[in-house]
């Protein structure tokens, strides 16, 4: 952890080279992979033309990461994290040269995208912990809160940038789906170059113990605080039902609205913009502020799915994209950030391997919502989404009421 003085402002954290080099390093690799994950979505789309095989490209991602999360959790506590980010970053690389020379040579079939899509769901769950883990070791705890946003901003921002890239260059002919392959490759590679030059990230456990029992100990240790296993429910509910609906949007651009990958770029788009701004707004959120600011971007984020889905014509729903993406950014922030504040440090790489469970429920849950908007319409299975989404907030609101009457009051939370 730096001696320096912590710097202070919206974008404090940055100051320090070595986090920068770190978020600069998770901007480009988070923006590789979400350009492949676009990419994944409209392939599959025109290999098959089924809802049902766009949720099976997530489906797969899903399971990968429910293998390995914990994995990754253990070994971001128990391994030097640099060597982590860089070899699954190289990995990234390597399947993206793959997937190109496949779709240029013509040999490209739709077990490759899935197969692809496991490899991006085992990388991204044994990446993550150990970048946010390395992250709380480059700053002090004073300035943990801010660089937990920043990161988690360059992570989500690029959830939504990435696919609105992806789509313009798809619609592109001379670029194509193989040029984004290409182009992931090098994002990749850029994001292994800024790795190497980062601090080791040496291990934080000093435990004996085997890793399952390091992985038990964690576990052990978020069920005894009653509020992060709230905020890990809520999390999981959150982005389960409602961050699927990214992986329908070729179908809503080709079939509601009659566009082609121009006006899913466009779309895209248009929720990168609120993403962005509301990523930058939030960037120095008081600690006091983050749970009612959390429950309200979820809130948003249901009601704004609702609204995407009954839009009637392209126009509103890029007007109800942009509030989707303002909403979708500032949950994920929000959350990521309460919820790694309020970890020990020693648990960090456990428990944010525990809020990637998440993103594999997303996964997991995009085949049958895919089965369901084939059989029922899309435009009913978004609403009932966006229904999921705020009936999981008002659980969870409650659900945190009852905490707060039985806990002794945290005394940093007055600060």
């Amino acid at each position: 952890m730096t001696d320096t003085p912590e710097p202070t402002g919206r974008f404090a954290s940055l100051a320090i080279p070595e986090f920068r080099r770190l978020w600069w390093g998770g901007v480009f690799v988070f923006l590789a992979m979400q350009t492949q994950q676009i990419a994944r979505s409209w392939l599959a789309y025109e290999l098959t033309g089924t809802n049902t095989a766009l949720g099976g490209v997530l489906i797969g991602f899903g399971v990968a990461g429910l293998v390995a999360i914990p994995t990754g959790g253990v070994l971001a506590d128990r391994f030097a994290k640099r060597t982590i980010l860089v070899t699954t970053q190289l990995v990234n690389t390597a399947t993206a040269v793959l997937i190109a020379v496949a779709i240029e040579t013509g040999v490209i079939a739709y077990w490759m995208i899935v197969a692809a899509s496991v490899v991006g769901g085992s990388t991204i769950s044994i990446l993550a912990p150990a970048r946010m883990a390395l992250s709380a070791e480059i700053v002090s705890r004073e300035g943990l809160t801010n660089a937990i946003m920043l990161g988690t901003m360059s992570a989500h921002v690029t959830r939504v940038v990435g696919p609105a890239v992806a789509g313009v260059m798809i619609g592109i002919t001379v670029i194509g789906i193989e040029g984004v392959y290409w182009a992931s490759a090098v994002l990749s590679l850029i994001a292994v170059v800024l790795s190497v030059t980062l601090p080791e990230g040496a291990p934080r456990s000093t435990s004996n113990a085997s890793p399952i029992e390091d992985l038990k100990e964690g576990i052990r240790y978020t069920r005894l605080e009653p509020e992060l296993v709230r905020l890990l429910v809520m999390s999981l509910g959150v982005v389960m039902f409602g961050f699927a609906h990214q992986a329908f949007l070729p179908t809503v651009v080709a079939d509601l609205f009659d566009r082609g990958a121009g006006g899913l770029g466009l779309l895209t788009t248009i929720a990168a913009v609120g993403a962005v701004i509301t990523s930058i707004a939030l960037a120095n959120t008081p600690r006091k502020h983050l749970r009612t600011r959390q429950n309200a971007a979820a809130y948003l984020f249901g009601g704004a799915i609702i609204l995407f889905a009954v839009m009637p014509n392209f126009g509103l729903a890029l007007a109800a994209m942009f509030a989707v993406g303002c909403a979708m950014s500032a949950f994920q922030s929000l959350n990521g950030s309460l919820i790694m504040s309020s970890a020990d440090i020693e648990y960090h790489g456990r428990v944010q391997s525990l809020i990637m469970l998440s993103y594999s429920a997303f996964g997991l849950a995009a085949l049958p919502f895919g089965v369901i908007a084939d059989r029922a319409g899309l435009r009913e299975t978004m609403v009932g989404m966006g229904v999921a989404v705020i009936l999981t907030v008002a659980h969870s609101i409650r659900w945190q009421r009852r905490i707060a009457a039985t806990r002794i009051p945290d005394p940093l939370e007055s600060l």
